[in-house]
């Protein structure tokens, strides 16, 4: 199991928790950070055993983004690490989910400050959960910035375009309430009980079959800017060879034998 300085790992039963874990920054991102985060996702894809993942921060925050005392020309923590960002120059987007999607579902449970960098990894994961103080926003313009990380594109695609532009053009922070009644996150809960609850909507993931629940995620997105037709057929594609799998006859199985299934992703 990975993980670096800035980036714990750990497994709850077939759900992977990565832990942003720089508290005493808000968790802004430090290359640490982010190699132990593409880590985590390379992990996650190449274990069957993990069904989930559930991206999370220390400390009462989720992450303030960019440490822009490094982009200041501070220094960046971590530079026995600048080997792996040589190596692969992608690393970085790949990390803050701007260029890899998970096979897995990626919940967050977010605490505190999820902002900028932040608000651009959230856009990145599947379902979201906050606690009630929990703070949003893409503060780039009002510090000469762009968010880069994927966010002109992606918010629009996810919440309505009067709000996508709002949020990016006044850089202004949203409380938790406004991010869930804009679409922005799926549920609001009480503070420091983001992790709890995701983790329970992540067992209730690991319980489907896990064929079915990758080829599912995977026809969302695939088909999110088709034509109907095209994702209706897309989705045929997607869909059948699921049949055929030995997990839907053990989800047959147990239904007409009345007992919870057992998948063993064949």
């Amino acid at each position: 199991m990975g993980g670096t300085e800035h980036l714990t790992v750990q497994r709850e039963g077939a759900t992977l928790v990565l832990t942003l874990n720089r508290p005493e920054a808000r968790n802004a991102l430090s290359l640490p950070m982010l190699v132990g985060l593409y880590d985590g996702w390379i992990e996650a894809d190449g274990d069957d055993a993990i069904r989930s993942i559930v991206l999370t921060g220390a400390g009462g925050s989720f992450c303030a983004g960019m440490d822009l005392k490094a982009l200041a020309g501070g220094g960046m923590d971590g530079q026995h690490h600048r080997a792996r960002l040589k190596a692969d120059p992608d690393l970085h987007w790949k990390a803050m989910l701007r260029h890899h999607r998970p096979r897995k579902p990626v919940i967050a449970a977010v605490e505190g400050h999820c902002v900028a960098g932040g608000t651009e990894i959230l856009q990145g994961t599947d379902i979201r959960v906050a606690g009630e103080s929990a703070t949003f926003g893409l503060f780039e313009v009002r510090r000469g910035l762009f968010p880069i990380g994927g966010s002109t594109v992606r918010l629009q695609r996810q919440i309505p375009r009067t709000h996508a532009l709002e949020m990016l053009l006044t850089g202004r922070p949203y409380s938790a309430r406004e991010a869930a009644g804009i679409g922005l996150i799926g549920h609001v809960v009480p503070d420091g009980a983001a992790l709890a609850r995701a983790l329970e909507i992540a067992e209730q993931i690991n319980a489907c079959g896990p064929l079915a629940v990758e080829a599912v995620k995977a026809s969302v997105y695939e088909t999110a800017e088709m034509t109907e037709t095209d994702g209706l057929a897309a989705e045929l594609t997607r869909g059948w060879p699921v049949f055929d799998t030995a997990d839907a006859k053990e989800g047959a199985r147990a239904f007409s034998e009345k007992r919870p299934p057992v998948y063993k992703r064949a």
